[in-house]
């Protein structure tokens, strides 16, 4: 998975992604990131094998300057390690509610990087195990936006 994520694009090359990751059998590593998710979460992430904080790096190694595209770039390079796990059997729960500053605070991140998601990597669960307020919404269709609301052929209208 994570040498999938090498190869994602990203501006001048910069590979501004790091992975901080933990599996079960390192249970005060793998807690210190479930302990950042926000109490929602922790019900996506608490069977998962392995949990990775996915981290941007601000400014560009080359010149020092702030690199705007980093977590873009951190997002293809999230898109490939899960299109990775797929292929390998595996899920991918990507979690936005999480404390970040917790996360900086209690695994020392640096001020030059920023803890964007946390990956909870597992098999996909029973469903039967969920909350009920949870199994309705796994269960229900999925709704996606039509293309007619995100993809334009013309300057937004005021």
């Amino acid at each position: 998975m994570f040498e999938a994520a090498r190869w994602a694009p990203s501006a001048n090359n910069e590979q501004p992604w790091v992975y901080l990751y933990a599996t079960k059998e390192q249970p005060e590593l793998w807690n210190k990131i479930f302990d950042t998710l926000m109490e929602g979460n922790k019900i996506w992430a608490k069977d998962a094998p392995l949990l990775v904080l996915a981290i941007s790096r601000k400014d560009f190694i080359s010149n020092g300057r702030p690199n705007a595209s980093a977590k873009f770039d951190l997002g293809a390079a999230n898109m490939l390690l899960s299109l990775q796990a797929t292929e390998l059997g595996l899920n991918v729960h990507q979690l936005g509610g999480f404390e970040k500053q917790k996360a900086i605070d209690t695994l020392n991140i640096p001020h030059t990087h920023d803890p964007v998601v946390v990956l909870a990597v597992g098999y996909l669960g029973e469903i039967d195990v969920l909350p009920d307020f949870l199994k309705q919404r796994e269960a229900a269709e999925r709704e996606r936006y039509t293309q007619e609301v995100f993809v334009l052929n013309k300057s937004f209208s005021s």
